[in-house]
């Protein structure tokens, strides 16, 4: 295992554990992270993002595989299983992620997910429905950025 996939590997074994701090850890300073529901852009508001993640996590469950990276650049595929806060519904989530590295750590970080088919599970029927609309991810995701400013302000 090269250094960039022991990033990758500390990275996921934080999230599985529910330890921010160690996932914080894997980030360079200039970090960002973007994803269907968050786009952000600051290692601030990642760290905001993974320590109210994991503080609110009810049910989860991580496996993680595929860890592959070379001197640049670096992906993993995810599987997540959780109750989602809002809803209280089981969630199965399948997520590819793709790195970027920069002095040894993650600089740029894309998750990429289906958000219809992860609003059918976390929504219902209204994921069902409109999971497939941009109007549907727009609201999730100004909900997801406000419940993020509010953790955040709170911290």
């Amino acid at each position: 295992m090269n250094k960039h996939e022991e990033i990758i590997t500390r990275l996921y074994t934080g999230l599985k554990n529910l330890d921010a701090e160690m996932m914080l850890s894997c980030y360079h300073e200039e970090a960002t992270f973007q994803d269907p529901v968050f786009q952000l852009h600051s290692k601030k508001e990642i760290d905001g993002m993974w320590t109210m993640l994991c503080s609110r996590a009810k049910e989860f469950e991580l496996t993680f595989d595929f860890v592959q990276a070379d001197e640049s650049t670096g992906s993993a595929h995810i599987e997540a299983r959780y109750l989602f806060s809002s809803t209280g519904r089981k969630v199965h989530n399948k997520i590819d992620a793709n790195i970027r590295f920069k002095d040894g750590l993650i600089i740029e970080h894309k998750d990429t997910f289906n958000f219809w088919r992860w609003s059918r599970y976390a929504l219902g029927l209204p994921g069902y429905l409109l999971g497939w609309t941009s109007f549907l991810q727009r609201k999730v995701q100004k909900e997801a950025m406000k419940n993020l400013r509010v953790f955040m302000n709170r911290q």
